[in-house]
């Protein structure tokens, strides 16, 4: 349960605390003093969308913290997921909304929205006006009823969408390899032909073409290269007056000259590394030059193999290394072709075999939510009967349909009011009277199969009036003796019921604000009074005398 909130900077609020009760708590107010705005900051703590809007004009942030006495749910599990400290039976929780975003917080912890949605599932339901309206809509009503049956069989639900969503996946699968089925012969030859021609060029590498340019520059400059290599070698190592010549001779010098001065031996000695290095580059140049041949066959060659290596890249990228990506590319798009034609039966037959196991599920989940449909039906009966509905009728229609991922069935709740009157859909119920106590009796047998532990009724006493008030009156009070309940109403029976009862009222001294106060005595009284009456009278405070005794 909810056992304290505190709102700061929210709206028309400054600042606000207030205790909340373990039972009925009920809100009044003026029409128009804000009644929503406690419930409104409450479903925003739980996790609902907030923009700066919410934020107090002239103020940076605002601040939602909700304090919760955990009854009912084990959450060892989801805290531990989530790396929340776990303090016992109370937990925080808290909403700051910026300018540029808000932040949720557990226990001081960051919480993302994935949390707060597990987390609100577990601890609050609010009815609002936008929810009757959708809880109207036939769509939904299938997602009310497995809410329901979840305890039977929501695993089983669950297991028929995983193969349901793998069904999907195989049907996709097969449409795309039918469509690569159906192209043409010419188009498959065509790429059996590309595919061929960069196989057959046999590439050796993205860079064959710059080694073989290289490889060409040098036979179609043999001679050159024979002349510039021969003649540096004879330079070096020829006949009289070459270079290694002279070298020894000057190292035979600086042999004589170091015997007579030591110093000069590290000279000496780097003259016999450049001699030596020396007669190593006339080595090569000699090898070089003597292996240089003008091979005519060979240059031949190399242009004829750089010519369809230019052809393969001006047709698939441009470069060596882009026409082998592309080749790879085509093969796989032409063994995709192949594959497909070879297996589109053998993946027909999977898809026939999953279909009927997913038929055969689905007939089981319905057969568990007609059982179970049943029983909802009966529960709203008996709920509306005293809720003043003394001759309601209402039943939960199927119709079968194509299986999608809730099964094969189309659900819509049915009801008549009047004994005179055939079941119609529940949307086309007229009386808002009725379409409030159908939502608080649908909403008081959920909120006590969910096991939460706090319910919001927003305004679901729209409508009534006189002897239905009490029996609503009634219905609430016996619901909150499971859980708490908090519920804004313009019923002075309903408020009469109250464990604790907050008013809100509306100033406008210089700027509007908003106060909740918590009433009690004659305060309470008045507060009954005027709802009764509209004013508050000797008559009216009688009457709420009555009520509250």
């Amino acid at each position: 349960m909810l056992s304290r909130i505190f709102i700061k900077n929210y709206i028309l609020i400054d600042e606000l605390e207030l205790e909340l009760a373990d039972g009925l708590n009920i809100i009044t107010g003026e029409t128009g003093a804000g009644k929503s705005i406690l419930i409104n900051a409450i479903d925003i703590a739980f996790g609902a969308k907030a923009g700066r809007e919410v934020i107090k004009t002239g103020k940076d942030k605002a601040l939602i913290e909700v304090t919760i006495v955990n009854k009912k749910q084990d959450l060892k599990e989801i805290f531990e997921e989530f790396g929340i400290d776990d303090e016992g039976g109370e937990i925080i929780l808290s909403r700051e909304i910026t300018q540029t975003g808000s932040r949720s917080r557990v226990n001081g912890c960051l919480v993302n929205q994935e949390f707060m949605k597990r987390f609100r599932e577990l601890f609050l339901d609010v009815h609002s006006q936008h929810q009757t309206y959708a809880f109207l809509q036939p769509r939904y009503h299938i997602t009310l009823l497995d809410s329901y049956a979840k305890n039977t069989c929501g695993e089983l639900l669950e297991t028929y969408r995983s193969g349901f969503a793998h069904y999907k996946e195989l049907v996709e699968k097969l449409e795309g390899l039918k469509n690569s089925a159906d192209k043409t012969e010419e188009q498959i030859d065509f790429l059996k032909f590309q595919v061929n021609e960069i196989d057959e060029a046999q590439l050796s590498s993205s860079t064959e073409d710059e080694e073989l340019n290289n490889e060409l520059a040098v036979l179609e400059n043999v001679e050159k290269l024979k002349d510039l290599t021969g003649s540096s070698y004879w330079t070096i190592s020829g006949d009289d007056g070459a270079v290694l010549d002279a070298l020894l001779q000057i190292k035979t010098n600086l042999s004589k000259a170091s015997s007579m001065d030591s110093s000069l031996e590290e000279t000496e000695g780097r003259l016999i590394d450049a001699i030596e290095t020396l007669k190593d580059v006339s080595s090569s140049l000699r090898e070089y030059s003597t292996s240089l041949d003008n091979d005519e066959e060979r240059i031949n060659a190399i242009q004829e193999r750089l010519f369809l290596l230019d052809k393969l890249k001006r047709k698939y990228g441009g470069s060596l290394e882009k026409v082998m990506e592309q080749g790879e590319v085509l093969r796989k798009k032409l063994e995709g072709i192949e594959f497909s034609t070879q297996n589109i039966e053998e993946l027909e037959l999977e898809i026939q075999d999953l279909y009927k196991k997913l038929e055969d599920t689905a007939e089981e989940i319905s057969k568990e939510r007609k059982n179970y449909a049943d029983v909802l039906s009966a529960l709203i009966v008996e709920k509306l009967e005293k809720l003043e509905l003394p001759k309601v009728r209402f039943e939960i229609h199927f119709d079968r349909c194509e299986l999608n991922q809730s099964g094969c069935d189309k659900v819509e709740f049915l009801i008549s009011t009047n004994i005179s009157e055939g079941l119609k859909p529940l949307a086309k119920v007229a009386s808002g009277g009725e379409i409030s106590r159908v939502m608080l009796a649908i909403k008081t047998i959920f909120a006590q199969s969910d096991n939460i532990d706090t319910v919001i009724f927003d305004e679901i006493d729209t409508g009534i009036s006189g002897k239905t008030s009490q029996s609503v009156a009634d219905e609430v009070k016996e619901l909150a003796k499971y859980m708490q309940v908090i519920m804004i109403t313009h019923q002075a029976i309903i408020a009469s019921k109250s464990d604790r009862h907050f008013y809100v009222k509306k100033t406008q001294d210089g700027q509007t604000s908003v106060d909740i106060s918590v009433l009690t005595g004659d305060a309470k009284l008045k507060a009954i009074a005027e709802l009764a009456g509209g004013e508050v009278t000797d008559e009216s405070l009688k009457f709420a005398r009555t009520l509250v005794n």
